[in-house]
């Protein structure tokens, strides 16, 4: 399958806010979150950094994650981590409150 099917949505949604007239490139170097109006729609655009870190592929994944993540991209092969994350992070008293949102995948053997 062609990244381009994959990524559809995502790759309107980017045509659409470079094209209208008020887009600033620069805006998305700095990482911090800021919304945009696009015609009658307010989009919020979020620091990949911070709201869709995905841990590196092999061996102690999530060892150098920054501190102030706030969404996990479990991508790929990294779909297995899921459960352990996640069980790790319920245990833990260091962490604060917590809202978790866990999207099925389509594939039955990730799914929770």
């Amino acid at each position: 399958m062609k990244a381009s099917r994959m990524l559809g949505d995502q790759l309107a949604l980017a045509w659409v806010v470079k094209s209208h007239p008020s887009f600033d490139a620069r805006r998305f170097t700095k990482a911090q979150p800021f919304i945009e109006e696009i015609g009658v729609a307010s989009v919020l655009f979020l620091p990949c950094s911070m709201y869709n870190w995905t841990p590196p592929e092999g061996a102690g994944q999530f060892h150098g994650m920054p501190l102030d993540v706030r969404v996990v991209h479990f991508k790929g092969s990294r779909k297995r981590l899921m459960l352990e994350a996640w069980n790790f992070f319920n245990s833990s008293s260091d962490i604060s409150d917590m809202l978790c949102l866990i999207l099925s995948s389509g594939r039955t053997k990730y799914d929770f």
